[in-house]
């Protein structure tokens, strides 16, 4: 099912007529996620398991935060393991990602992005994901992705994201509103939150207060900030271009650098790109002089398609992101990791 979302889910004004009519359906929704978690018999594994997950549909950084967590444990000399549904690929799983082997068609976007620094197990059924993984040996630790709703598996660390400027848009559930469950029944179900991105324009984002006040647990501050060189975006012309969740804040980013010139083209969450899509493209950047630009998940759709879109692929530049701590949220992040690696391991 398709969750690209409607703007008025974060309008300040006009969504309330759509809200009330979709209410019903959003109670209906909610009681049903709820039902999963009361009626679940989760899987207990062995292995200590972090899940990084979100209140709403759409993006907020949760593949970089999956990611820096990998990280964290690569540094240390934990052996972890991404398992991921897999979400916008075929594949169901359970089954190893092999970048040589496997296409986003096949595997997804953000579990071939992550598979390019760590070990990426797709499954639906996210138990039997995380009992073969248990099975094949070799891990230490084990990286949920986009698990926070899901009962099927016992978790020693629970990480929600929040996206500092959007929130939780107009505080109603799917498909009244962006909400994957009632809000306070989520917050009950993680152990910390990472409010994350840039302040809105009006001033500091309201969303960190307000959890701060509501959430007993810790309440984290990050930032998405590059990886790598930015040289090449200042004074270009840039043609950016986006099949994600949260589109606005990576040209937002691009903006940021200096650009001469920005035209963004927005497409919707895991767009498959067709031939008219990359010929479109190609010739809007040929005719304006402009370098193009997108996500690493975008290009990662790329790879393995026709001849237009590998063509589109190799004149993309991307702009890799990295999510970011102060030193004061940093050390409180890698306490409750290591917490998580001892409640977890249970030989």
């Amino acid at each position: 099912m398709r969750l690209d979302e409607p703007s008025w889910w974060y309008a300040t004004e006009g969504s309330q007529v759509a809200s009330r009519l979709l209410s019903p359906l959003g109670s209906l929704y909610g009681w049903a996620v709820e039902r999963r978690f009361r009626t679940a018999a989760p899987y207990r594994a062995k292995l200590p398991v972090i899940c990084i997950g979100n209140f709403t549909v759409g993006g907020t950084g949760k593949t970089p935060l999956s990611r820096f967590v990998l990280e964290t444990f690569a540094a240390r000399g934990v052996v972890s393991a991404c398992l991921t549904r897999g979400y916008g690929g075929s594949l169901s799983g359970p089954v190893w990602v092999d970048r040589a082997r496997h296409a986003a068609r096949e595997a997804g976007d953000e579990p071939l992005l992550i598979a390019k620094d760590a070990r990426v197990m797709i499954s639906r059924d996210r138990a039997a994901g995380l009992a073969a993984i248990e099975r094949d040996g070799g891990v230490d630790a084990v990286v949920m992705d986009d698990g926070l709703q899901n009962p099927s598996v016992e978790k020693d660390l629970t990480i929600a994201l929040v996206d500092a400027r959007r929130g939780f848009g107009n505080g109603h559930v799917f498909p009244a509103g962006p909400l994957r469950a009632r809000l306070e029944f989520q917050l009950g179900r993680v152990d910390c939150i990472v409010v994350i991105g840039e302040d809105p324009p009006e001033g500091p984002s309201p969303v960190f207060e307000h959890l701060k006040k509501r959430f007993p647990g810790p309440v984290l501050r990050g930032a998405v900030m590059p990886r790598g060189e930015t040289e090449w975006i200042a004074g270009a012309r840039i043609l950016a271009y986006a099949g994600i969740a949260n589109p606005g804040r990576f040209f937002r980013l691009l903006e940021s650098f200096g650009p001469v010139a920005l035209q963004s083209r927005a497409f919707p969450d895991h767009h498959a790109f067709t031939e008219k899509d990359a010929a479109s493209l190609l010739a809007e950047a040929e005719a304006t002089g402009a370098q193009l630009a997108t996500t690493e998940k975008d290009l990662a759709r790329l790879a393995g398609t026709t001849r237009t879109l590998d063509k589109l692929r190799e004149r993309s530049r991307t702009l890799p992101i990295e999510v970011t701590f102060d030193e004061r949220d940093l050390v409180r992040l890698h306490s409750l990791i290591d917490g998580a690696l001892k409640v977890g391991a249970r030989g």
